[in-house]
């Protein structure tokens, strides 16, 4: 597969905190096959922190899905059965010296963009909340 060309992986996942370590791994691996190991400590802790909201805050089943656009961006997000917007993310100077409820704010310091939007997976409704990363 040619280096800039788009691929797009999902992996649904149990309501289950264990699955956090198994989307990790997995997002480990699909950065590795495609030489963006550069991308691997920003994208681990964004990929945790979505993952881990979506396992946490919901009672359904979740899913971790890593894509990269023709534009060269890679794409991270996290599904769940929640139609619910997440909260507002707290500024990462605040964030730091809080116990809970920093993870957004993490990812907004460390994404150059980030979201969120309604969608439907598993016959349930629920939403996406996603980041993106430049390939350097």
């Amino acid at each position: 597969m040619p280096e800039n060309e788009p691929w797009d992986y999902t992996l649904y996942i149990p309501n289950d905190p264990r699955a956090v370590t198994v989307c990790r791994g997995t997002l480990r691996v699909i950065l590795t096959l495609h030489g963006l190991t550069g991308l691997m400590e920003t994208a681990e802790l964004l990929a945790t922190e979505l993952v881990s909201n979506a396992v946490r805050h919901t009672k359904g089943p979740a899913a971790l899905r890593v894509r990269r656009s023709p534009e060269g961006l890679v794409w991270i997000g996290a599904w769940d059965t929640d139609p619910a917007p997440p909260e507002p993310p707290v500024p990462l100077e605040q964030a730091l010296e809080r116990e809970e409820g920093r993870g957004l704010g993490l990812v907004m310091a460390c994404a150059e963009y980030w979201g969120w939007q309604p969608s439907a997976r598993f016959g349930d409704r629920g939403k996406y909340v996603w980041c993106e990363l430049e390939v350097a």
